[in-house]
């Protein structure tokens, strides 16, 4: 039985229509299915539910790939693998795995001789959970207790729980619905993060270990609605607490002695429309990373007394065309007594810089290929002066290198174990795509060598293109694409704008009323790799998840006939409807990338874009589409209404698949065996549907 026999015999599931009308600027919207925006109706529910059984019976076809895929991936990834160790006060910490285990073991050993000390088994604490994530492990400053935050349903509230290391028993307290947390000077206090009921960052709140939460004291409180990013971090020293509360585009750091059990956090200095910093702190002074006046971002030095930008004095210059690393809100810098480690990007190329702080001369690390990607690790002790970092590439599994910033030598630490794998087989390069306004956009291929450009080749262009992440085109390896590449595919990562490539102005010029740029940008690269022969539009896969799914799901709207295929992972798709309700979780905070629905010409713009907006009687590519219902970031229902008005809309034969998780959010299975199954599932869907043309 062909496959188009077989979904002719399932039949694809029908929402039903029930419409809703709101009016926005004067403009009346009809949206027949509004209603599945309530889990609690059984309409909604039977809906979905009929979706995933449908995916289900369609997959039945692929089964054996899948499984063919998932043997693939599982042979390519070390079950029983274990973390170089970091040292912290005289103890040894690591992570391992152990096979058949889907969680890591968290240990340590006193010194390099000591017997392993079980610290946190997260399959322990695991157990009758179905979906299950720590976010954090930090260990109290005594070393006598650890404290991880966990989220049991994928929404990102998190629990905070606490073991005695020294008998694993688990402590009393617990602290509920956090988002990060932090010991404070001693085993006694710990400071938290607390969200609103728009999931918003906005308290830190103080615990007093062995009280009761509601006695906890409010220590800090966040005004702006539009804050979207909050960490809490001790300093290197661990003498400061900082708490970085940020937009997309502004942000203010607040400070405490980290000894201090009854103060309040205060600002270094206070809030710039438009400015982002970031403080770090050793030697008595606090290292700023600002752009103030710096788009691609200064250090500044301060005294830790500092209230006002006039304390500032430059430890290392803004560059033109080199832009120090944020991944906000945490800076890619790291401050050692005698040297500074600076994670830069030149041509959407990662390396570092190694500062002298007592010469102020720096230099880069000499690492062994161009296209890289470099990124920081844990370093604890400031007095070290040995820098570790990993290090990939589109052929280099993950590497963890140690640099000697004294002696300028590099020490290979770890490397991956690929079973199989050999790079010398395969190819990378950089092509510079040249969009209609003359703007150059690079995007990164990899494919096997000796392929030919006869436009035959299967080939799958991924791209992130939003609040100005530049890890998301990253050139990293991926074991998934092995499986691809191995099967003659091409693999293409774009750096489209929207993202954060090459800096500020490459974010703004694909933002807000400038979004459509990211979508235009994808279309001109997929069109060029076409037109260099890579392959064609019916080899043509396309991939993007959240924003990024946003971004898949416009390309397509915009240009159906130039894709075969399209996996859209937890795409963010209704924004006009989701962008004009301010009580759907983080939807103010993101008026700085979308715009407000308040203001006409920013509705008639996202109206002009917004995927589900869009949908007309046209022949679309086959689709995945994944949903998850605990998600805090994309709705649930955005994916499941947007796949309802192309089936109802849409015309031809394409193959429509919905597959919404019932108990995970936004990122997907944390289980490492669940993630292994997921990857095969999204693969097989990509290799079966561009084999049948």
């Amino acid at each position: 039985m062909t496959m188009s026999q077989h979904l002719d015999r399932l039949r694809p599931p029908k929402a039903k229509k029930k419409p809703e009308k709101v009016v926005i600027h004067g403009d009346m919207l009809s949206d027949d299915y509004h209603w599945i925006r309530d889990r609690s109706d059984p309409d909604t529910m039977a809906y979905i539910e009929a979706e995933n059984v449908y995916t289900g019976k369609a997959f039945r076809s692929m089964e054996d790939l899948q499984k063919e895929l998932y043997d693939e991936l599982l042979r390519r990834t070390a079950e029983e693998d274990s973390e170089p160790p970091v040292t912290i006060d005289g103890f040894q910490y690591y992570r391992r795995t152990t096979k058949g285990k889907p969680y890591s073991i968290y240990c340590r050993r006193k010194g390099t001789e000591g017997e392993e000390e079980i610290v946190l088994d997260e399959n322990a604490v695991a157990e009758g959970h179905e979906f299950f994530c720590v976010e954090s492990i930090k260990i109290s400053p005594s070393q006598n207790l650890v404290a991880y935050s966990f989220d049991t349903s994928g929404d990102e509230y998190y629990d905070v729980g606490f073991i005695d290391t020294r008998t694993q028993k688990p402590f009393p307290d617990k602290v509920t619905r956090t988002g990060g947390f932090e010991w404070g000077s001693s085993d006694r206090i710990v400071y938290y993060i607390v969200h609103d009921d728009a999931h918003r960052p906005y308290r830190i709140m103080r615990h007093v270990l062995g009280t009761e939460l509601e006695t906890d004291e409010i220590v800090y409180e966040e005004m702006d609605p539009a804050c979207e990013y909050m960490s809490l971090k001790k300093s290197k020293s661990k003498e400061f607490l900082f708490v970085t509360a940020q937009t997309l585009t502004t942000g203010e750091v607040n400070f405490l002695r980290a000894d201090d059990d009854t103060g309040r956090f205060k600002p270094v200095v206070r809030r710039k429309r438009g400015v982002r910093y970031y403080v770090l702190h050793e030697k008595g002074d606090f290292h700023i990373l600002t752009n103030d006046g710096a788009p691609n971002f200064r250090i500044v030095q301060a005294p830790a007394s500092t209230s006002s930008s006039d304390d500032w004095t430059e430890v290392f210059p803004h560059r033109d065309s080199v832009i120090i690393n944020v991944s906000d809100p945490y800076p890619w810098v790291d401050v050692f007594a005698d040297y500074i480690a600076i994670f830069e990007r030149e041509d959407a190329i990662s390396s570092v810089r190694i500062l002298d702080r007592k010469t102020g001369e720096s230099h880069l690390i000499e690492l062994p290929e161009k296209l890289r990607f470099v990124t920081p690790m844990e370093n604890p002790q400031a007095d070290s002066t040995t820098l570790r970092f990993a290090y990939t590439s589109m052929l280099t599994p993950k590497r963890v290198y140690e640099y000697d910033m004294t002696n300028r030598t590099l020490r290979l630490v770890k490397e991956d174990d690929v079973p199989g794998y050999d790079s010398s087989d395969f190819h990378v390069e950089r092509i510079h795509v040249t969009v209609a306004d003359g703007t150059k956009v690079p995007v990164n291929i990899v494919h096997k060598k000796g392929i030919i450009k006869d436009r035959r080749n299967p080939l799958l262009l991924y791209a992130y293109g939003a609040a100005g992440d530049f890890e998301g085109s990253a050139p990293v390896f991926d074991i998934g694409m092995l499986s691809l590449l191995e099967r003659g595919f091409v693999y293409a990562v774009a750096g489209i704008r929207g993202g954060g490539e090459y800096g500020q102005s490459w974010y703004d010029n694909g933002r807000m009323l400038n979004k459509k740029n990211c979508f235009t940008d994808f279309i001109e690269c997929a069109e060029q790799l076409v037109a260099e022969g890579y392959t064609s539009s019916e080899m043509l896969a396309i991939n993007g998840a959240s924003a990024g799914g946003l971004l898949v799901a416009s390309a397509m709207t915009m240009r159906p006939d130039l894709f075969k295929v399209v996996v859209a992972e937890v795409p963010f798709v209704d924004v006009v409807f989701t962008m004009a309700d301010k009580s759907i979780p983080l939807v103010i905070g993101e008026y700085e990338e979308y715009g407000d629905m308040a203001f006409r010409e920013v509705y008639e713009y996202c109206k002009s874009y917004s995927p589900y907006e869009n949908v007309e009687a046209v022949k679309y590519p086959d689709m995945l589409v994944t949903s998850g219902m605990n998600d805090p970031r994309v709705p649930f229902w955005e994916p499941i209404k947007w796949v309802a008005r192309l089936r109802d809309r849409g015309v031809g034969d394409s193959m429509i698949l919905l597959r919404t998780n019932m108990t995970q959010g936004h990122h997907g299975a944390s289980a490492r065996y669940d993630a292994i199954e997921y990857n095969a599932f999204r693969l097989a869907f990509i290799i079966d549907r561009l084999q049948r043309r």
